[in-house]
């Protein structure tokens, strides 16, 4: 993993610990809009596929937690296990108390066995969870006309895929 570390162009002594706000604004929100993130920390990886001990050098580790831009993938199997989310998504709120994304946690489940694994998926909020629904007064065709517009521009802004962000961690204890 120090490999990784000393390629990626950062002065030494540099640490990423990003907040909540910080991953889902200055990251996930510039990803999700086709605009740089500089410093390029972050790799792509279709993540879900993967058993976590298979990560080691794939991405810039602070200590034990890596990382990474992903796709957003009902499937989470692997080939040893699963990924299974734990709890409720949780709003992640801006300085502004504005709502700007979601986290929620996802457990490494070996067989039926949990695993010291831990994932954070951070997404940004559905546009049309935040835009407010259509009334039942309106036409059909204009509501149709609308939900069209609002997957076309999610198509504009996310080419490939419905970014998350996720920060994955080895804990040294279970804590579910």
């Amino acid at each position: 993993m120090a490999e990784n570390a000393n390629n990626n162009g950062l002065p030494p002594g540099f640490r990423f610990y990003p907040t909540d706000e910080e991953l889902v604004v200055h990251f996930l929100q510039r990803k999700a809009a086709l605009l740089p993130c500089h410093p390029d920390v972050i790799p792509d990886l279709d993540l879900y596929h993967y058993d976590p001990w298979d990560l080691d050098g794939k991405a810039l580790a602070e200590g034990k937690q890596w990382y990474f831009y992903s796709r957003r993938s009902a499937n989470k199997v692997t080939q040893n296990g699963y990924w299974k989310p734990v709890g409720m998504e949780e709003p992640v709120i801006s300085g502004g108390n504005r709502r700007v994304g979601l986290k929620r946690y996802l457990m490494f489940f070996a067989g039926e066995a949990k695993t010291n694994w831990m994932m954070e998926e951070y997404r940004l909020p559905d546009s049309s969870a935040t835009s407010g629904g259509s009334s039942s007064s309106r036409s059909s065709r204009s509501t149709r006309s609308r939900s069209r517009m609002v997957r076309r521009s999610r198509l504009i802004a996310i080419p490939k895929y419905n970014a998350v962000l996720l920060s994955l961690s080895f804990l040294s204890k279970i804590i579910i």
